[in-house]
């Protein structure tokens, strides 16, 4: 299962007519909210699950998420319950990409680790092997070409470090609060753009080395979320019931994770 990369609904809503109509194609469906078209991708699970879940991601991608024995009506009408927040979701995401600038991975910029903020510093050097350090509120990148490519690339092979590390002492810290997993899963870390985690049928972890960039508690958030679905291998009421059980905050925590998600990415 995924941990899909998502933000939680803003507190205001704008005031806009309501939907009139639908429409889909076998792989593409859309409803109309006023003068908004809505596209949404359709993903089937497991029949036990007796609910559709929507995520709305910061690409403005829209997956619904429904039993397999769902009518397809049925979920159109779902989306259209759903299509107020669904536009106010989209019209945040909208906002966020239009104010956001891609780095340049130059001195000044700001970047992340563990939550807390860093600013970039570049060294150009002669005659020293390149490195990255953490020192004293900056990230230090010294290399000998000093451009953008080659700082990002220094820059990601370093959080792919730091992630194997912190992400696999963090499992071992909270594994045992999942009774039902008798030994410590393997783990994989690579850069996801739509996902957090996810973890197979056979029970192997993948985490994305950008959670490196949030504080400790998301990535337990994290960890625990793929661990309980090595129980629970939906998103039914079980598995919220145990997810609970393990991290009884993990709705503030989530909410904290995603609303770093631009900063972050």
């Amino acid at each position: 299962m995924n941990l899909a990369i998502a933000q939680p609904a803003t507190k205001k809503t704008p005031r806009t007519p309501r939907e009139h109509s639908h429409s889909y194609s076998p792989s593409c469906y859309s409803i109309v909210y006023g003068n908004e078209v809505i596209r949404f991708t359709r993903e089937d699970r497991a029949s036990d699950i007796q609910r559709v879940l929507i995520q709305v991601r910061p690409d403005c991608s829209v997956i619904v998420q429904a039993p397999s024995s769902a009518l397809q009506d049925d979920v159109v009408a779902a989306v259209k319950k759903r299509a107020r927040w669904i536009y106010s979701q989209l019209k945040t995401f909208r906002s966020q990409l239009e104010h956001s600038t891609p780095r340049k991975f130059v001195s000044g910029e700001s970047h992340y680790y563990l939550g807390k903020q860093y600013v970039l510093k570049v060294i150009e050097l002669s005659d020293q092997s390149p490195y990255v350090k953490l020192l004293r509120g900056k990230i230090e990148v010294g290399l000998s070409q000093r451009n953008g490519d080659n700082v990002k690339a220094l820059l990601d092979a370093w959080y792919k470090e730091r992630a194997k590390d912190i992400f696999h002492r963090r499992l071992d810290a909270v594994i045992e609060q999942a009774l039902w997993v008798k030994n410590s899963p393997p783990l994989r870390i690579q850069i996801m753009q739509k996902q957090w985690g996810s973890c197979s049928p056979s029970g192997r972890l993948t985490l994305n080395t950008h959670l490196v960039k949030a504080p400790r508690e998301c990535i337990d958030y994290v960890i625990l979320h793929e661990l309980c679905h090595i129980a629970e291998h939906n998103h039914s009421k079980k598995f919220y019931r145990l997810m609970t059980q393990v991290m009884p905050s993990w709705e503030k925590v989530k909410a904290k994770l995603d609303g770093m998600v631009d900063r972050i990415l």
